[in-house]
């Protein structure tokens, strides 16, 4: 087990907790857990790892407030639970750097199976932003700078980017101009494959359009493809 996945599973109701432990234990996971924003920081400050699935309503400081300080403060992936039908929750967890949502009730199995997708690319979230860490890259007057995470204008002015908003922007930059499914953006970004509800590249989309866009209500770079998908309508200069 030394070897194993270390989660952090922090929610405020025991029996999840305790549930969510057991299960990830029999599958090959370590795991450990906190009841609120406190013990979760001491745990953090003892421990190493690899995932933290994250409770949005919590007493004290919520899971919303914990995620956006923890994203700006470290690379842990983080997974939100959020309350059935909450969907602005999901969408400002997405927001301030959570790399997947799942509202409860949920199934173990499901849980089981976005944490392994996320840790799938958890070794490309470490070195974010992969095959353009290091690198000058220009496109429709913009600059990224991807080390440090932010798109810049002509004129100066910095839109700071998300871990998030940097994986999607990554992968449209290295396919410009080529027309990306819903299904392949989020097979890209985040390593599943879209619900029938699943909204989450639209919701990405829109946040990353407010960022680069000139009129993200009348957006001209990130386009959408009637029955198609999105498409970065941009040539890409990539420098060393």
């Amino acid at each position: 087990m030394g070897d194993a996945p270390h989660i952090l599973v922090v929610d405020d109701h025991r029996q999840i907790r305790e549930s969510v432990t057991r299960y990830l234990e029999r599958n090959g996971m370590r795991a450990t857990t906190a009841k609120d924003a406190r013990e979760m920081d001491a745990k953090l400050a003892g421990g190493q790892f690899d995932l933290m699935v994250l409770d949005v309503m919590m007493p004290g400081e919520d899971g919303l407030s914990v995620c956006q300080r923890l994203s700006a403060e470290r690379r842990l992936p983080i997974i939100m639970l959020t309350a059935l039908g909450q969907e602005t929750d999901r969408i400002v967890g997405l927001e301030i750097g959570a790399d997947d949502y799942l509202a409860k009730p949920f199934n173990p199995r499901e849980l089981l199976a976005r944490i392994k997708a996320v840790l799938r690319r958890a070794p490309l979230t470490e070195r974010e932003p992969g095959s353009l860490a290091g690198k000058t890259v220009r496109f429709a007057g913009l600059t990224l700078n991807a080390d440090a995470r932010y798109v810049e204008d002509a004129d100066g002015n910095r839109a700071q980017l998300t871990t998030a908003d940097l994986r999607l922007l990554t992968v449209l930059l290295e396919r410009p101009r080529a027309i990306l499914s819903r299904d392949q953006l989020l097979d890209l970004t985040a390593g599943r494959s879209a619900g029938p509800l699943d909204r989450t590249i639209d919701n990405q989309i829109s946040r990353l359009r407010r960022k680069i866009e000139p009129d993200p209500m009348r957006p001209t770079l990130i386009t959408t493809v009637r029955n198609g998908g999105y498409c970065l309508a941009a040539d890409v200069m990539v420098t060393e």
